[in-house]
């Protein structure tokens, strides 16, 4: 049977067994219960207006933008929420009786939710836009989930009535907010997307005490948060499709950078041979804490990649420094015999310099075991003796402090 003639439990079943063989892929496994919950959920339901089998891509439902094109709420791709859902429950040794607030309304997330913490648990799900919480609740009914509490709020800010287990957040953060922390148990999780350096992973954390220590990690991408948690990237043009992503307050002579891209490219590479299965997000948090005097974040589009302008490792997010009127960026793999090597591209005065310098650390990465980041989040008012030893990173609400398990 082909997709265009399978009803919506086909579609469904088809959809699960992609995202079991995505998981496999990326050396993970697909919880039996996130896998049932995923086959009970007619995700159909929560993306009216689009054909079904639209309904079961693999990709994002965007439900609402603004009139500049600006995407403000969807329905998360599959393969992200089973993700995400799944270090929920690896991080709580399962969510059956939990009770979950989720940050960020789309209706079908917390409709799984409401299947994996099962008649003993609870969801309330909450969102800053009343024209996304009245969906919601719309889709949740439609579905059959009439016990989901949908709230509006802004969620920046403490949402009553209770203290929850599972705290899982479905709009890209730039910081934890103290009210996230005060509301979990104190052996709760929270689950964020977290824009750290201009790069969003979905953490994991564990609440111990006033911090809040990381179990897992992901590679993601999210709508930005509104309300008073928002927090603006500031973006500039290198050239035509081509941006830097300033995060953390950087500051950067723009006129330094006319032309930049047109002066020759220096190369260089790190001479390893590493498997289609290395964690590469983890080496790009390792050169942010590394080259983080110079660090900036790297995106094109794709005339610019085509047309040879720019190759870099990844278009929607890649490595970079800019120092000195040079910038330099984590390039395109090079790949032989079914195994890769790392490498760095420049432009500028000191570009031979510049990438070298990049390199070096790809090696050091490399040579200590490819080592995989942690992170802890204490509150701002922390002192530095009681931060763990790593790289500090101060937000508005909290520290967060990155350091790596060397193997």
């Amino acid at each position: 049977m082909s997709i265009g003639t399978m009803d919506s439990a086909g579609l469904r079943n088809a959809m699960v067994e992609r995202l079991a063989a995505d998981h496999q892929g990326k050396g993970l496994t697909l919880r039996p219960e996130v896998e049932a919950a995923m086959r009970t959920v007619p995700r159909e339901l929560f993306t009216p207006g689009i054909p079904v089998t639209e309904a079961y891509e693999n990709t994002a439902v965007i439900t609402k933008q603004l009139p500049s094109g600006e995407n403000i709420s969807s329905v998360s791709a599959p393969f992200l929420i089973a993700e995400m859902l799944g270090q929920a429950a690896d991080a709580l040794d399962g969510l059956e009786g939990r009770h979950v607030l989720e940050i960020g309304s789309g209706g079908y997330n917390a409709a799984l939710l409401r299947e994996l913490v099962g008649p003993s648990g609870s969801v309330l799900t909450v969102d800053i836009d009343p024209d996304v919480t009245d969906r919601a609740a719309v889709c949740l009914g439609t579905a059959g989930y009439d016990d989901v509490i949908v709230v509006c709020a802004d969620a920046e800010y403490p949402i009553e009535p209770r203290r929850y287990d599972l705290i899982i957040v479905t709009v890209g953060a730039w910081d934890v907010p103290p009210a996230w922390r005060d509301q979990l148990t104190d052996d709760g999780v929270l689950v964020v997307p977290l824009r750290v350096f201009g790069t969003t992973r979905s953490w994991a954390l564990r609440r111990s005490g006033d911090r809040l220590i990381s179990h897992s990690r992901r590679l993601c991408g999210f709508v930005s948060m509104q309300g008073d948690g928002a927090s603006a990237i500031r973006h500039i043009d290198l050239a035509d499709g081509v941006h830097l992503r300033l995060d953390e307050g950087e500051q950067v002579d723009e006129a330094s950078l006319s032309g930049i891209l047109d002066q020759p490219r220096a190369e260089t590479w790190a001479g390893v041979s590493l498997p289609p299965r290395t964690a590469l997000p983890d080496l790009d948090t390792w050169l942010a804490v590394n080259l983080r005097e110079q660090y900036v974040v790297l995106s094109a589009q794709d005339d610019a990649i085509s047309a040879g302008l720019i190759a870099p490792a990844w278009q929607y997010g890649t490595p970079a420094t800019l120092a000195n009127g040079t910038f330099a960026y984590r390039s395109e793999l090079r790949w032989a015999d079914k195994r890769f090597d790392l490498g760095a591209y420049a432009h500028g005065p000191d570009a031979e310099a510049a990438a070298r310098r990049m390199v070096e650390q790809m090696h050091t990465w490399v040579e200590a075991g490819c080592p995989e980041p942690t992170l802890d989040v204490l509150p701002a008012a922390t002192p530095d003796g009681d931060l763990p030893a790593g790289t500090v990173l101060d937000k508005r609400h909290s520290r967060l402090v990155l350091s790596f398990v060397l193997r």
